[in-house]
C-alpha cells in the first residue's frame, strides 16, 4: 500500500523575495497569488484527492482553500507540522537587512547545524514534517493527500527522501505555487515529480 503526497508551496504574496515572511500570520496572497491558487485547483481537480492539510499561515490557508473549492472538498485540515520555519527574530526583516547579518550567512551555509535566533534548526523542521508524513501514510494508505506548506519545509522533506543533507537545500528549486510529488509506503519513499510549476 502506498500514499501519494502532493507537496504544494503556497502561491505568491505581494512582497515575496523582498522580506522574510516567516511566521508573520497576516501575509495574504496578492492578486497574482490568487490567480496561481486557482490554477493549482484546476491542475489538481482530476487527482482524486482525499484530504488537504495546510500550514496555519494565511498564505497557505488561502492557497489550500482555493484547491479545496476546485476539488469540492468541504474543509482544509490545519497541521502545525507544515508551518513555516520558526525564524525567530529574523521574521519580518528584509533580505537587505538580513544580508548584513553574519549569522544569516552562517545559517544559509550550514543549516544542519545553525539555529535561527530564537527559532528552529532545519533538522527540527525536517523531523516534524517527516513525522507528519509517516502518520498520514498510515491513515491515508492507497490515497492521495495535498500538503500545502512553505519552500524550506518542502525542501527539508525532499532532502530526507533523497538521502541528502539538509544543507543540500540550494541545489533545487521549490517555486511559489509549485507541486512536488512523493510516493511513500512500507518500502520507503521516492520523488516522482519535483517543482512542477503551474504559475
Amino acid at each position: 500500500m502506498t500514499t501519494t503526497f502532493l507537496l504544494v508551496r503556497h502561491a505568491a504574496h505581494d512582497k515575496i523575495g523582498n522580506f522574510l515572511a516567516g511566521r508573520t500570520a497576516d501575509v495574504p496572497l496578492g492578486p497574482a497569488g490568487r490567480e496561481q491558487a486557482e490554477r493549482l485547483g484546476a491542475r489538481l481537480a482530476g487527482e482524486n484527492i482525499g484530504t488537504i492539510y495546510a500550514s496555519p499561515r494565511k498564505r497557505t490557508q488561502e492557497t489550500a482553500a482555493a484547491i479545496a473549492a476546485a476539488l469540492e472538498i468541504p474543509a482544509v485540515e490545519t497541521a502545525d507540522a507544515l508551518d513555516e520555519v520558526d525564524f525567530g527574530t529574523w521574521s519580518g526583516k528584509t533580505f537587505e537587512v538580513l544580508n548584513t547579518d553574519p549569522h544569516w550567512h552562517q545559517w544559509n551555509s550550514i543549516r544542519s547545524l545553525v539555529r535561527a535566533p530564537g527559532g528552529e534548526t532545519m533538522l527540527e523542521v525536517q523531523s516534524r514534517v517527516i513525522a507528519l508524513v509517516e502518520t498520514l501514510g498510515r491513515q491515508e494508505s492507497d490515497g492521495k493527500v495535498v500538503l500545502v506548506s512553505h519552500a524550506d519545509v518542502i525542501k527539508a522533506l525532499v532532502c530526507h527522501v533523497l538521502g541528502l543533507s539538509a544543507d543540500a537545500w540550494p541545489r533545487f528549486e521549490i517555486a511559489p505555487a509549485s507541486i512536488s510529488t512523493i510516493v511513500a509506503g512500507d518500502w520507503g519513499a521516492k520523488i516522482v515529480a519535483l517543482n512542477e510549476n503551474v504559475s
